[in-house]
């Protein structure tokens, strides 16, 4: 085993997870993967639980109890994925007491087909906060233009946030801007700021696949020099837009106040294309202060040989611009792509979202105990 994971924890980058099962709660593995790996977090989504769902028995006998209580599909999706959030959670406290409730934190994300209905997303944020009832769990609420205001109105009720979905710079100020607007609302409240956390999830290897389809059409050897390259420049600019809005005056009052940054945190960290190094999502982003949330075989890709050098992303924004202004001036519209992603992200997570409701209502059937 190789320091690797060690360095990047030293370096001020977060290690979570991009995953949650029963199997890996109940079987010692995520408690292994916090001790050996340093794993301090866990991120879940949709996709995840679907698939943890419907592979193995782990959940049979909560489902079997749920289908004798002849509970409807959502709400026996929320008992089982609450409750799965809510034991990773206690496993983590040790983690989030020890960092001061920075880490140590679990994510659990707000019905998808909600992502464009601001009222629903922040009743859904409570319900979700109220029923795993956890201090060290992150509500993930998306960063759409409905998403913007439940996220200043959920930070404001002294709920703590990861905002998922990022792709584009400007979006990110502005996700930034409603979580310094929801520190406010908080202040105002009298509520206690410094127990309020937030990550803000930019996503990293999609912004690739999406330009690098692009530039493979185009084929050109201009084309081809700039595969690769966006989702890091990307990444690195959004840190320098991190680094403005936390150093402003109105940032400085909040702090004073007791506010805790909101940390950017890479996700969508797998590499997609095998032509690339499968840890260079995180080899390239290593910065104080920032969180990257990894499928498990980037992980353990990172453990076995991952380059960790120290900060990769201080003194890039020069190349990182140039960068994405090659892709602009091949002709592939940056705001074009950006929105796709996002339009697409809140698809797939609704398309998963349904495959849950399918695969669950599946097991409840299965499960049910006959009449009498």
């Amino acid at each position: 085993m190789t320091d690797a994971l060690k360095r990047l924890s030293e370096e001020g980058v977060a290690i979570w997870l991009d995953d949650l099962s029963r199997k890996r709660i109940t079987s010692g593995n995520l408690a292994e993967l916090i001790d050996q790996q340093h794993v301090v977090g866990v991120t879940t989504n949709p996709s995840i639980f679907q698939k943890a769902i419907s592979q193995g028995d782990g959940y049979d006998q909560q489902v079997s109890d749920l289908a004798a209580r002849k509970v409807t599909v959502e709400e026996a999706i929320r008992m089982i994925t609450t409750a799965d959030v809510r034991d990773a959670a206690d496993i983590l406290r040790p983690v989030f007491d020890a960092t001061g409730g920075q880490d140590g934190r679990v994510s659990i994300e707000v019905d998808p087909r909600l992502a464009h209905n601001t009222k629903a997303t922040v009743a859904e944020a409570k319900q979700l906060a109220w029923l795993v009832d956890r201090p060290n769990t992150l509500i993930k609420i998306p960063a759409t233009k409905a998403g913007l205001p439940a996220i200043t109105e959920t930070i404001g009720r002294g709920i703590s946030v990861n905002v998922t979905l990022i792709f584009s710079l400007e979006r990110y100020r502005e996700v930034m801007d409603a979580y310094l607007s929801g520190l406010e609302k908080a202040k105002a409240a009298g509520l206690d700021l410094s127990k309020i956390h937030s990550v803000a999830s930019f996503f990293v290897s999609r912004v690739d696949t999406e330009i690098d389809k692009r530039l493979d059409a185009l084929g050109t050897p201009e084309a081809k020099s700039a595969r690769g390259k966006a989702g890091v420049a990307n990444a690195r600019l959004a840190y320098q837009a991190y680094e403005e809005v936390f150093s402003t005056d109105r940032w400085s009052t909040l702090e004073n106040a007791g506010a805790n940054k909101q940390r950017p945190l890479w996700a969508s960290t797998g590499v997609k294309d095998p032509a690339y190094k499968d840890t260079m999502y995180v080899d390239d982003l290593v910065a104080p202060n920032t969180v990257n949330t990894m499928p498990e075989a980037t992980l353990f890709a990172t453990e076995d040989h991952g380059q960790i050098t120290g900060n990769t992303i201080a003194g890039t924004y020069e190349q990182a611009r140039a960068d994405l202004d090659a892709v602009e001036k091949l002709g592939i519209g940056y705001d074009d792509v950006v929105q796709l992603l996002e339009d697409e992200g809140v698809e797939k997570f609704e398309a998963s979202w349904n495959d849950l409701l399918k695969s669950t209502e599946a097991e409840l059937k299965r499960l049910a105990p006959s009449e009498g």
